[in-house]
C-alpha cells in the first residue's frame, strides 16, 4: 500500500505550534486541549475520508476511531512529523481498515445507499439473497473491487491506489467477478424459476 498522503492542507507555523502544544497537554489527559483538537481536525478529517468511504455513518465512526487513537497514543507522538501527518496517517489507515471490514461483510450497503443502489434489487423478492450468496462466492480481490465500485462509488484509480495494484488488475478483476456473477445469478434465476 502506498504511504498515506500528507494532510490536505498546509497549516500556518503558529497553527503547527498550536496543534503540538495541544497534542502535548492531549498525552497529560487533558480533555479540554483533547476537545479543541477534536473541533478543529473534525471537519478536515471528514472531508478527507470523504475520498475513501461514502457512508457518513463510516466516516464519523472512522473519526471517532481516530480521536480514540489520538487520546490513547499522544504520549508516543515523536515529533518526526508535524501533528497533522500524524493525525492524518493515523486517518487513512483506519480508513483502510473500514474499508476491509465492509468488503468482508457480504454485500455491506450503507442504509442511506439501499435505496437508491438496491431499489431494483429490493423490488424482486428473492434477487438481494441471490446476490449476496454470489457475492460471498467471488474471491475476496473480486468482492473487494465490486464493494469498492459499486457500493462505495470508487473509481478504478482510486480501487488501485487502496488495493495496492495496478488499475488494469482491478479491471481484470473486474471483468472476471462480473463474469461470475452473471453465471451465478443467472443459475438462482433459473433455480426459482
Amino acid at each position: 500500500m502506498s504511504p498515506p498522503p500528507t494532510a490536505p492542507a498546509r497549516r500556518h507555523p503558529d497553527t503547527r505550534q498550536r496543534d503540538l502544544d495541544l497534542l502535548r497537554r492531549v498525552a497529560r489527559a487533558d480533555r479540554e486541549a483533547f476537545e479543541s483538537l477534536y473541533r478543529s481536525y473534525h471537519p478536515r478529517l471528514q472531508r478527507y475520508l470523504g475520498r475513501y468511504l461514502r457512508s457518513s455513518g463510516a466516516i464519523e465512526d472512522v473519526i471517532h476511531e481516530v480521536m480514540l487513537a489520538i487520546w490513547q497514543q499522544a504520549d508516543r507522538f515523536r515529533e518526526a512529523s508535524r501533528v497533522s501527518t500524524w493525525i492524518f496517517g493515523i486517518a487513512y489507515h483506519k480508513a483502510l481498515e473500514e474499508l476491509r471490514r465492509a468488503s468482508s461483510r457480504p454485500f455491506a450497503v450503507p442504509s442511506e445507499q439501499l435505496e437508491s443502489s438496491l431499489q431494483p434489487v429490493e423490488s424482486q423478492p428473492g434477487l438481494r439473497v441471490a446476490l449476496e450468496q454470489a457475492l460471498a462466492q467471488l474471491p475476496k480481490e473480486q468482492r473487494e473491487v465490486v464493494t469498492l465500485t459499486y457500493l462505495q462509488g470508487h473509481s478504478y484509480p482510486e480501487i488501485a491506489r487502496l488495493m495496492n495494484c495496478p488499475v488494469n488488475t482491478v479491471k481484470t478483476r473486474m471483468f472476471h467477478a462480473r463474469r461470475k456473477l452473471r453465471g451465478l445469478l443467472a443459475a438462482a434465476v433459473e433455480e426459482d424459476a
